[in-house]
């Protein structure tokens, strides 16, 4: 892989800042500086840019903890959750894995990984999502066991869902689909509504406590393993 490209994959100069980095000296490959651009260097080589490692890897995973106000594209009129991030994860082809309502929070991974992310977001796959819920009314033993068998909500029925209740009107809930509104239009199904969600689990990731709203951070290898085992 050429060096340039190897620093712009790796999402800290674009292609054009990268050559100017590594023809100032500031590259140094193995040990070595490298002022050449075009030098081929292997994947697993040792890069440093001014001392500080840099790592390349096919695909780049983020977990971003989406606040209100925020859609879930790479586009739109508004704020998108691409705003929170840094600028080289569009250059890098990345895009939010699935979608939280504007008004939902919680756990949104931003990936350039395509064929993961169409196997996570598969409804053949089942990938659980969890969401911590507030609701208006207090969620009755009826309406809960309605949810646990499936919904029919009209253009479609609704998996089984799991949910458990820290009290009456708070609680989480966990379904293996990610319909248009779904979580909301399962509580209006059941006479009731509700007033806030949060994502807190998608698949084998759990939404790291530690970033505020707006935040976000680079899986850990051991989580991006836990998510390739998926479609494995």
């Amino acid at each position: 892989m050429r060096l340039d490209k190897y620093l712009s994959e790796s999402g800290i100069f674009s292609r054009s800042e990268a050559g100017k980095a590594i023809r100032s000296g500031r590259i140094l490959v193995d040990g070595t500086v490298v002022k050449d651009p075009s030098r081929h260097i292997a994947e697993t080589a040792s890069v440093l840019c001014d001392g500080k490692p840099v790592f390349w890897s096919k695909y780049q995973y983020i977990m971003l903890h989406k606040p209100q106000g925020y859609v879930s594209a790479t586009e739109d009129k508004g704020r998108t959750v691409m705003d929170l991030v840094p600028p080289s994860c569009i250059r890098l082809g990345m895009f939010p894995c699935g979608r939280l309502d504007i008004d939902t929070t919680g756990l949104l991974l931003i990936t350039n990984d395509g064929p993961g992310a169409h196997n996570w977001l598969s409804p053949k796959h089942h990938v659980t999502k969890t969401y911590r819920f507030t609701c208006a009314l207090p969620l009755t033993e009826d309406a809960r066991t309605r949810m646990e068998s499936g919904l029919e909500l009209g253009d479609f029925t609704s998996q089984p869902a799991s949910v458990s209740l820290e009290d009456p009107q708070n609680g989480e809930i966990t379904i293996t689909e990610g319909k248009f509104h779904q979580i909301k239009r399962m509580f209006a199904a059941v006479g009731n509504e509700i007033t806030s969600l949060k994502r807190v689990r998608f698949g084998p990731l759990t939404l790291d406590e530690t970033l505020q709203p707006g935040e976000w951070r680079y899986l850990t290898d051991e989580e991006i393993h836990a998510l390739q085992a998926v479609h494995s």
